[in-house]
């Protein structure tokens, strides 16, 4: 059968399209989404360790962001404080756009301007439930979602002294038990005794817990080489991925 100038057409159309597909990256090589969340403690309580807790978390955010060690580069970011001066008081959360292309100390010094040592409530409820709000709004649900909190672990409590379950058991993380298949809560910075508190008492399902106490949180001033840029960090970048990234088991109910 004879093919015509349409036929030929119709296949150098075919063969383009093919070609195109072929160079296009498939679903699979495309970078999977993540999320990170880091909330700070800028409570009285947690005073003596906020500046350590502060300079860590602008390496911290700088590895990630930069994919330094094989840390994963994080899709979407938030940082914001935990709790405020009143109650169930939300605070705004900067993006991720708020840190690209900025140095460890100008991350730093940003951190200190926006989370300043001042407020008087910790309020961990109200912040998981505006992360909450901001992963569905974001459309970020079934992202892998990582929370790094650095703080004393120690809520404020307004009910009364009576009542027979801690401050510990009143946390709330519904919020965010179902937005994705991996959520992992990180805490940093608490004493032993609230570690374990948080471990055992705080209601969960889904909601992978991990913490460090303060005494080994602060360990990663050892790991840092004097003078070395953050690309020549290697012991630090091991040292978060062993100590702080965890990879946390589901809970065993």
């Amino acid at each position: 059968m004879t093919r015509g100038p349409r036929w030929t057409a119709v296949r150098g159309v075919a063969v383009a399209v093919g070609a195109l597909a072929a160079c296009a990256p498939s679903q699979s090589e495309a970078p999977s989404k993540n999320v990170l969340v880091l909330g700070i403690d800028v409570s009285g309580s947690f005073g003596r360790h906020y500046d350590d807790a502060i300079d860590f978390a602008a390496l911290y955010l700088y590895g990630h962001l930069n994919g330094l060690g094989n840390l994963p580069r994080p899709t979407a970011m938030f940082v914001g404080s935990v709790g405020g001066d009143d109650p169930g008081e939300v605070k705004a959360f900067h993006p991720i756009h708020d840190f690209e292309g900025r140095d460890v100390a100008q991350i730093a010094e940003s951190l200190r301007e926006w989370f300043p040592r001042r407020d008087q409530f910790t309020d961990f409820n109200a912040f998981f439930d505006r992360v909450g709000t901001l992963i569905r709004r974001q459309n970020l649900v079934l992202a892998p979602l990582n929370i790094l909190l650095l703080s004393d672990g120690i809520p404020d409590d307004a009910v009364p002294v009576s009542d027979s379950v801690g401050a510990v058991g009143r946390l709330d993380v519904t919020s965010l038990e179902y937005l994705s298949r991996s959520v992992t809560v990180r805490l940093l910075y608490p004493s032993p005794t609230i570690a374990v508190q948080w471990e055992k008492e705080m209601p969960r399902n889904r909601v992978r817990l991990w913490t460090l106490d303060a005494e080994v949180a602060g360990g990663w001033r050892a790991q840092v080489k004097p003078g070395a840029p953050p690309e020549a960090q290697d012991r630090l970048w091991r040292w978060i991925a062993d100590n702080v990234n965890f990879r946390v088991r589901s809970r065993i109910l």
